[in-house]
């Protein structure tokens, strides 16, 4: 496994072991065992560093926004700054950045914005890949509205999207918007979503992503991407739970979207409805910075969040995601081969070799998804199951009753913690 590892123009990357330190979860025992957390695809743990971020604004800055007094002004200050390392994070403007409960009621929200403009004969393209927060918006809009909701299947084989069926039958001049994931949340899978957004707008359709699974994993470029909408969740790249939609600004100054009367009608603000979670976004600024602080010059010298002149935030965000990438494959390559040898599994997505995150899906002959998790759960090895809000995908594997099982590596995951997964799957197989 890499350790510190320079990745170019003099930065370096924290080693495995130093991440590890600066997440008091990892310090839980349960049952006997130190709890390894692979349950990253439904939220990764908290370090440190967020945690202070968020303490600190409660306890001497919390008050509402705009008015006169101090707290009032230093929460829009920090709101601004949050804006502006999420539009760094994202490759934006911060005027293009707007943050809401969630990703899913986010997408609503925007749904229902885009919503009013469209009719009978105005048709959405959605995939079968991706989670229903990207498929149930569009549905319920198409009830209201009488849209036309055209799925893109994928392989069950290859857990790869059917790109003869999006690009030749279903993106047509009837399409109005083309909702697709930049990576499934289920089987790893990751999508070429500039190709399909050239698709989509030779058709002169919108293209709306869901980068939930994508970001805690890949650097997310929205304008290199092309995309017209783009929404990821702060809970899944280590900060609170927080939604985060990215719009290109001119599409949101007019947007027609339903809000107060009084509220502001500027863009970001008029997507945003009442008072926003600012602690939760103050942490979602602190979740990039911990990520940016883990790059610094390869000497060692002026560690942290500011260092290196001359190099941004972006550029140690790009050494951070580079280097835990190449990790992350390391770590997905050896539970793929790990768990194709036991007798007994199978195993669901792309191979390691694709592009893909480290996220595996499996199950166990003769065990439900839940009774794999309970009893990996008793050797302190904490993992999710189900269909993830994926339930398209559990069901056109065959698994929509019994469901997968899911493993999912963080930046704090460590070979070690593989090795016990494999072993106790191992133990199971052998024990039915």
């Amino acid at each position: 496994m890499r350790g510190s590892a320079e990745v170019g123009a003099g930065i370096a990357v924290a080693p495995v072991e130093e991440i590890r330190r600066a997440f008091p979860a990892l310090a839980r025992v349960h049952a006997g065992h130190p709890v390894a957390y692979f349950d990253g695809p439904g939220g990764t743990q908290v370090p440190r560093p967020v945690v202070e971020a968020i303490v600190d604004y409660l306890l001497h800055h919390n008050a509402n926004t705009h008015w006169q007094y101090p707290t009032s002004r230093e929460t829009d200050e920090r709101i601004a700054a949050a804006r502006a390392a999420v539009a760094e994070f994202l490759n934006g403007d911060p005027a293009e950045i707007a943050f809401g409960a969630n990703m899913t009621t986010l997408t609503f929200h925007l749904s229902r914005a885009l919503g009013r403009g469209w009719g009978p004969g105005d048709e959405v393209v959605i995939t079968e890949l991706d989670h229903h927060a990207n498929v149930d918006p569009w549905r319920a809009l198409a009830a209201e509205r009488g849209l036309t909701v055209r799925a893109v299947p994928f392989d069950p084989a290859t857990g790869q999207l059917d790109w003869t069926a999006l690009e030749e039958r279903l993106l047509t001049r009837r399409t109005r918007l083309l909702a697709i994931g930049a990576a499934s949340n289920a089987l790893g899978t990751v999508n070429d979503v500039r190709r399909a957004v050239v698709a989509a707008r030779a058709v002169g359709a919108l293209t709306y992503v869901d980068a939930v699974h994508y970001a805690p994993h890949f650097l997310p470029d929205a304008r290199a991407l092309g995309a017209d909408f783009l929404v990821c969740s702060a809970y899944k790249f280590y900060g609170p739970h927080v939604g985060v939609l990215w719009a290109r600004r001119e599409l949101l100054e007019g947007l027609d979207v339903p809000k107060l009367a009084p509220a502001p009608d500027s863009a970001p603000e008029r997507l945003e409805t009442g008072t926003q979670n600012h602690e939760g976004i103050v942490g979602t600024a602190a979740a990039i910075d911990y990520l940016a602080s883990l790059a610094r010059p390869s000497d060692g010298a002026g560690a942290g969040a500011g260092a290196g002149a001359g190099i941004t935030r972006r550029d140690r965000l790009a050494a951070t995601y580079a280097e835990l990438h190449g990790r992350g494959r390391e770590l997905v390559a050896r539970l793929w081969r790990g768990l194709r040898e036991i007798r007994g599994v199978r195993l669901y997505g792309p191979p390691p070799e694709a592009p893909r995150t480290p996220t595996v899906a499996f199950v166990l002959e003769g065990w439900t998804a839940d009774e794999v998790a309970r009893r990996l759960a008793d050797r302190g090895l904490f993992l999710s199951s189900g269909d993830f809000y994926a339930a398209t995908v559990a069901e056109r594997l065959g698994h929509g009753r019994d469901g997968l099982v899911r493993a999912g590596c963080a930046c704090y995951t460590s070979p070690e913690e593989v090795e016990r997964l494999l072993e106790a799957v191992a133990d199971l197989a052998r024990g039915r």
